[in-house]
């Protein structure tokens, strides 16, 4: 399917929501046309799917009108609810209205989990499957089986939640993909999100926080391959078509050649700055065989995100701390997003 014939697909959906939507008399029907046009089974869903069949350029242009149809779907939805609301009140008998109103607040998602929603939808969008793991790990599943070795610094007390009978909790969701490459044969295209923790806390930094993982196992896996995911992953997330990327060689135990991915972004004083976002690069050959893949037929790449991070760049936060404050004023500015 083209570019063209998805865009045109969009159009009609929303021309015929937006129809629907004005007509609706009755408050049971809202929630019926909520399911027909964002639902898992919608049109809007099911073209998404249809972006991996895009190039990288149209992928990101329709991906951002997707986006943007179901926001405008939703917002005619809540209008549509509240202006009900306002008619039933008025044909009410014997109201008073000199009585004080009661204030009401609709709940939401917080931006934290709604980032994260948007983040997966994204990667399944380009064909990973997401999966999930256990947060208690053991030693080989965290460590070892990733390549790092017993005296690297991560293993260290002081940076790892360690509990009983050689369990710990899990300090990233790398330990997921270890679980996959021995569960599954290649080619394996996964995401694992998920809760991790660390014994760190500032402003950038909490003792839980929350990661996407990527891995994708194949023959022919190229670091091109890598750089080309990130690049359409970042660009979508951020809706910025001419976003700056850059990648710089690093070190990662369980991935070699290792690179850390920076995007550009102005500070609160205008001036052009480089932020880390992604730590990636090609599966450790190490790692493939002790998940008894052999690395001279498979190759793969893997990267880890936090959602935190990106969070506070789309959100323009300056302290990680303000998300888990429970502060209602706080959150109650991002209920719309």
């Amino acid at each position: 399917m083209s570019g063209d014939t998805l865009k045109k697909d969009l159009k009609k959906i929303l021309e015929e929501a937006s129809k629907l939507i004005i007509e609706i008399k009755q408050h049971s029907e809202i929630e019926k046309a909520r399911v027909h046009f964002l639902g898992k089974k919608s049109q809007l869903n099911l073209l998404m799917k249809s972006l991996s069949e895009l190039s990288g350029e149209e992928k990101a242009i329709v991906g951002k009108n997707l986006n943007n149809a179901k926001q405008k779907i939703s917002d005619l939805l809540i209008e549509k609810k509240e202006s009900l609301g306002k008619i039933s009140n008025t044909i009410q008998d014997n109201f008073d209205l000199s009585m004080p109103g009661k204030a009401s607040s609709i709940g939401s998602l917080h931006p934290i989990t709604k980032t994260m929603n948007y983040a997966i939808q994204i990667f399944e969008s380009l064909n990973f499957e997401c999966v999930e793991g256990p947060e208690i790990e053991d030693d080989f599943h965290n460590f070892t089986a990733l390549n790092i070795p017993d005296s690297h610094p991560a293993r260290a007390m002081h940076d790892t939640f360690y509990l009983e009978n050689k369990l710990l909790l899990r300090t990233h969701t790398s330990s997921v993909q270890v679980r996959a490459m021995s569960e599954k044969k290649p080619p394996i295209r996964i995401i694992a999100p998920g809760k991790v923790y660390r014994k760190d806390s500032d402003v950038t930094h909490t003792p839980m926080f929350h990661q996407i993982e990527g891995l994708y196992i194949d023959k022919e896996v190229s670091f091109s391959n890598l750089k080309s995911i990130t690049n359409i992953f970042l660009k979508t997330y951020f809706e910025e078509d001419d976003l700056k990327i850059r990648f710089r060689p690093s070190y990662f135990p369980f991935t070699e050649p290792s690179a850390e991915v920076d995007i550009e972004y102005i500070d609160n004083k205008g001036n052009k700055n480089w932020l880390e976002i992604i730590g990636c690069g090609m599966v450790h050959p190490n790692v493939l065989d002790m998940a008894n893949i052999d690395s001279s037929i498979y190759s793969g790449y893997a990267f880890g995100l936090g959602v935190e991070r990106l969070a506070m760049l789309k959100l323009g936060i300056t302290d990680l701390r303000s998300f888990y404050e429970n502060d209602l004023r706080f959150l109650r500015q991002f209920q719309r997003i």
